[in-house]
């Protein structure tokens, strides 16, 4: 039988349990409109209320659920959320996957997890998933170079699609008058180093016209019960404040609305990391119009327009490229930004690349 081109909506829908369903990036690798896939939802974790949001931990990475549920889907697909899991537990999800006759796909979003400082954690968990899927999937030819030198494997590689709803993304704008420079440190996760890369931006902010550098951070930082907290940084941030170097603010998370209204009124985000490999962050700021300095860590400059600076757990922070990439964004504001059809399209090419995917895997 003649293979089904991508466009056409197969019969019946590719059931897809994919972990997580809910992040914006998996419904984004969805058409607006149906498009023959079908993401089962996030099972709800034991013991979270009926009234929760929360989804994490993945039910679906339990090889008592593949077993129970495995004639609810045809393919999984892993993205991430197995941050807990073991080598054996995962070569456990895997073997039940196999036995019931039913494709792994894996998109390697991090090569290197954010969340952990020792790399060894996650590579023994990638070191199971990748040789074992039917499929891999990654944002940049970097990471697909690295997956194949590694692990000798093939990967598909297809762009992140947009983070920001396409009504905001066509959007103004707000209009201000400061250069604005945010750091956002969020819960200070391991793979960040806040204050070496403050200090430099509040020395270079000094140098500029009507120049504001903030830094944003999450309340639990100051939260001595909290996991978080970090009086030593805090301080080091309250002195700088105080100096009038730098504007702190410390808050709740961000909802959606919040946080693409802060980052659009930033004209330059920089990312404090030390290592990692993809950013949604920086996603969301192309959408938004807002400047990106990361760091040369990653395949960061790969996935969209960015300034780069050098900052790697290995060499540290290169301080005159984080300056220069600062006055750049001064100089060249405004930055690139997406526009509503491009992300559209994009966004419609990439539920087609995944349904044809799907599809050539169950035949």
């Amino acid at each position: 039988m003649a293979e089904q081109p991508p466009s056409v909506r197969p019969a019946v829908d590719i059931r897809v349990a994919s972990v997580p369903a809910g992040h914006v990036y998996v419904r984004h690798c969805s058409a607006p409109e149906a498009d023959g896939v079908r993401r089962l939802t996030d099972p709800r974790p034991n013991g979270a209320p009926s009234t929760s949001q929360r989804w994490w931990p993945p039910v679906m990475l339990d090889p008592d659920w593949v077993s129970a549920h495995h004639k609810d889907f045809d393919v999984f697909h892993l993205h991430f959320g197995f941050d807990a899991q073991s080598p054996d537990q995962l070569t456990a999800l895997v073997d039940t996957l196999r036995r019931h006759g039913k494709p792994l796909v894996y998109t390697v979003h991090d090569l290197r997890n954010p969340h952990q400082l020792d790399p060894a954690t996650h590579d023994a968990a990638l070191n199971v998933v990748i040789p074992a899927a039917d499929q891999l999937i990654t944002l940049t030819p970097g990471a697909a170079e690295v997956i194949d030198r590694r692990w000798n494997r093939k990967a598909d590689v297809l762009p992140h699609p947009h983070v920001v709803e396409l009504p905001l993304v066509a959007g103004p704008r707000p209009a201000h008058d400061q250069f604005r420079v945010g750091v956002h440190a969020k819960s200070l996760r391991p793979n960040m180093a806040v204050l070496p890369v403050v200090r430099v931006l509040a020395d270079t902010m000094a140098e500029l016209a009507d120049a504001e550098l903030q830094v944003n951070i999450h309340r639990e930082v100051a939260d001595p019960a909290a996991s978080a907290y970090n009086p030593q940084l805090l301080g080091e941030l309250r002195k700088l404040a105080h100096q009038g170097r730098l504007t702190l603010t410390i808050h709740d998370y961000f909802d959606d609305e919040q946080l693409w209204d802060y980052l659009a009124s930033l004209d330059l985000s920089v990312l404090p990391y030390l290592f990692g490999t993809h950013s949604g962050w920086l996603e969301a700021c192309h959408d938004l119009g807002t400047a990106v300095a990361a760091p040369d860590c990653g395949f960061y400059a790969q996935q969209r327009p960015c300034l780069t600076y050098g900052h790697t757990q290995e060499g540290g922070l290169d301080e005159e490229s984080l300056r220069k990439a600062v006055l750049r964004a001064y100089e060249e504001r405004p930055a690139p930004r997406a526009t509503e059809h491009h992300r559209a399209r994009e966004r419609a090419d990439l539920a087609a690349a995944h349904r044809a995917l799907y599809t050539r895997l169950l035949r």
